[in-house]
C-alpha cells in the first residue's frame, strides 16, 4: 500500500509521467470545451458546501484541491528527480555535499509548491497564523520523531561525520557500509548483502564506529598457542614473518608478536599488524596469515597444543 501511495505522489516509472501528460491535456481540452462546467457547478452548488468562518468549503474545491496537488507533486517529483540525477553526475563535488544539495532543492521545490497550491485554491496566506500553533503541537507529539530524524540527517551533513561509502559499526552490532542518507533515515549494506534502514537520530544519540572516518586502516588480531617444550623465540620470530609476508600486512606499523600468557596447556602469544584499507576486509587477511603460521609451524615440528587432562584411578582393597 505504502509503494502504491509513493508511486502516485512521486512517479518513477515512464507510464506514470506519460499518464502525467495525459491527465494535464485531457483536463486543459475538456475544460475548454466546457465539458468541465455542468461538473463543476453541480459540486460547487450549496447543497455540496459549507462555511468555516468566513471561507466556504465545497466538494468541487476539495476535488480541486487533490488534483492539483497531485498534479503538482507529480510535476515536483520528476523536477526533483532530474536535478538530483544532475547533481550526483557532478563528481567534482563530495557525496556529502551533493546529498546537503539535493536536500535544500528538495525543501525549496515542495515549500514553494505548498504555497502553490494555496494560491491556487484561493486560501489566504495569513490565516496559516491560526494553524501554527496545531502544526507546532503536531511536531511535538506525532510528528515528534519525524522532526527530529530529519534534523539528524541534516547535522550529519553538515557535520560529514558518516558519509556514503563509509564502513561502520553501530552499538547494537550492525555494520556495514553507508550506501545513502536520506531524510529520515541511512541506508546501510550489510556483509550479508541485506540492506538496513537505521534512523539518523541513531546516529546522533548512540555511539558509532566509523572505520573510515579519518583513516581506513585495521588492526587484525590472532593468538595462538605453543606446547610448552617449544623455542619460544623461534615460534615468535616465525608468527611475525607469517604477517609480514602477507601481501596485505603494512610496514608501518610493523607486525608484532607478544607473550601475553602461561596458560595450563600452551604458551600463548598474540600477533598484531595492520591491513591498509579495513573496507576490504579483515577476515580474509587474518584467515591466509593463519594458514601461513599453521605451515610455518609444521615445518619445524612446533606443536600447537590441546587441553588435555590426566585421569588416575585408585582402587580401594576389596573387603574380605
Amino acid at each position: 500500500m505504502m509503494k502504491f501511495w509513493t508511486s502516485i505522489f512521486k512517479p518513477r516509472a515512464w507510464i506514470a509521467k506519460l499518464l502525467l501528460v495525459l491527465v494535464i491535456v485531457g483536463f486543459v481540452v475538456f475544460g475548454y470545451l466546457g465539458y468541465l462546467q455542468p461538473v463543476r457547478e453541480f459540486l460547487d452548488s450549496d447543497n455540496l458546501a459549507f462555511h468555516l468562518g468566513e471561507m466556504r468549503f465545497s466538494v468541487y474545491l476539495l476535488v480541486k484541491a487533490i488534483t492539483i496537488i497531485i498534479i503538482l507533486f507529480w510535476l515536483v517529483g520528476i523536477i526533483s528527480e532530474v536535478l538530483e540525477n544532475r547533481i550526483k553526475s557532478i563528481k567534482r563535488i563530495r557525496a556529502s555535499n551533493r546529498a546537503l544539495i539535493i536536500k535544500a532543492i528538495q525543501i525549496a521545490i515542495y515549500f514553494f509548491a505548498f504555497l502553490l497550491v494555496l494560491g491556487v485554491l484561493g486560501i489566504d496566506l495569513t490565516a496559516l497564523t491560526v494553524f501554527s500553533g496545531a502544526l507546532g503541537i503536531g511536531i511535538g507529539f506525532g510528528l515528534q520523531k519525524i522532526a527530529s530524524n530529519f534534523i539528524s540527517g541534516i547535522i550529519l551533513l553538515f557535520e560529514k561525520s558518516v558519509e556514503e561509502g563509509d564502513l561502520i559499526e553501530l552499538g547494537d552490532g550492525t555494520s556495514g557500509f553507508v550506501r545513502e542518507t536520506g531524510a529520515r533515515y541511512t541506508r546501510i549494506e550489510t556483509f550479508n548483502g541485506h540492506e538496513t534502514m537505521v534512523p539518523n537520530e541513531d546516529f546522533i544519540t548512540n555511539r558509532v564506529t566509523n572505520w573510515t572516518f579519518s583513516n581506513s586502516r585495521g588492526r587484525v588480531d590472532i593468538n595462538v598457542g605453543v606446547s610448552y617444550g617449544t623455542d619460544l623465540d623461534f615460534a615468535a620470530r616465525l608468527i611475525t614473518e607469517a604477517a609480514q609476508e602477507h601481501p596485505r600486512c603494512m610496514e608501518t606499523p610493523a607486525a608484532e608478536c607478544f607473550l601475553v600468557d602461561f596458560a595450563d596447556s600452551s604458551v600463548n602469544f598474540t600477533l598484531y599488524f595492520w591491513v591498509e584499507d579495513v573496507a576490504e576486509g579483515r577476515i580474509r587477511p587474518r584467515s591466509e596469515v593463519m594458514f601461513a603460521i599453521w605451515r610455518k609451524f609444521k615445518e619445524n615440528d612446533i606443536e600447537i597444543p590441546f587441553p588435555q587432562r590426566d585421569l588416575h584411578i585408585k582402587n580401594s582393597e576389596t573387603p574380605k
